[in-house]
């Protein structure tokens, strides 16, 4: 992609970084309001059946990459679920962000630096994560520089981990949802399993503190779920 190009975008990103730092409540997304507890539960519910599912447990053998890790919150999660800290990296964009992640995971490989040209070497990967990032990004060629850069660093028989959510924020012009057919034309030649997952977040926010068991009847009518869990495989 057109080197400018590249660094505009990655400006524009950082900027919306800081604004949300600012205007957000820094506890907004604390697991201490029942809204972020439920979702937080439901969706790491369906990530641990997934690698269930794909037979990646245990994980204490497997390399772990998180594509905008931010302060760590996803790799804290797998070490809880049997990684270890020395085989966990992840890459992101703001400063502060890894400085907190190097405190909370100081044995593993944490760097400040774009995912258009990831640090790692060739089938370095079992586990490619990434989560609400390409959500984040306008420009489409950055967005397939780094699918591309994804796809590298994996080892041949390694996934990639989606989560990301479908449709446009009408508030927030600086997201864009991605739909299926994007999400396919990022990683073609690979095979793509998809799951809608995660209640609409306002509908959470109303009902939660209220009824966990009314969330999860809604949950249930897929239509109101906003997310794909994925997993992603390079074709053999």
């Amino acid at each position: 992609m057109n080197k400018n190009y590249k660094d505009l975008e990655i400006i524009r990103i950082k900027e919306e970084c800081a604004r949300r730092e600012r205007e957000i409540p820094s506890d907004f997304y604390s697991l201490k309001h029942p809204a972020n507890l439920y979702i937080y539960t439901q969706r790491m519910r369906a990530v641990v059946s997934l690698l269930n599912k794909e037979s990646l447990f245990p994980l204490n053998d497997k390399f772990i990459l998180d594509i905008g890790c931010g302060s760590g919150d996803w790799l804290i999660d797998f070490q809880r679920w049997g990684a270890e800290q020395d085989k966990l990296c992840g890459i992101d964009l703001l400063p502060e962000r890894i400085k907190i992640a190097k405190k909370r995971l100081p044995f593993s490989d944490l760097r400040i630096q774009d995912a258009s040209d990831l640090p790692w070497q060739d089938n370095t990967f079992d586990i490619v994560l990434q989560s609400t990032v390409f959500t984040s990004i306008l420009d489409n060629s950055l967005k397939q520089a780094i699918a591309n850069e994804m796809i590298r660093v994996l080892k041949p028989n390694g996934i990639i981990l989606w989560y990301d959510f479908l449709f446009n924020n009408p508030k927030n012009p600086n997201t864009r949802g991605i739909k299926a057919k994007e999400i396919k034309s990022l990683f073609l030649n690979c095979k793509i399993k998809l799951k809608r997952i995660t209640l609409a977040p306002p509908i959470v926010r109303f009902l939660a503190k209220y009824s966990y068991f009314a969330c999860l009847l809604l949950e249930n009518l897929i239509f109101l779920n906003t997310h794909y869990l994925g997993i992603i495989k390079p074709n053999k």
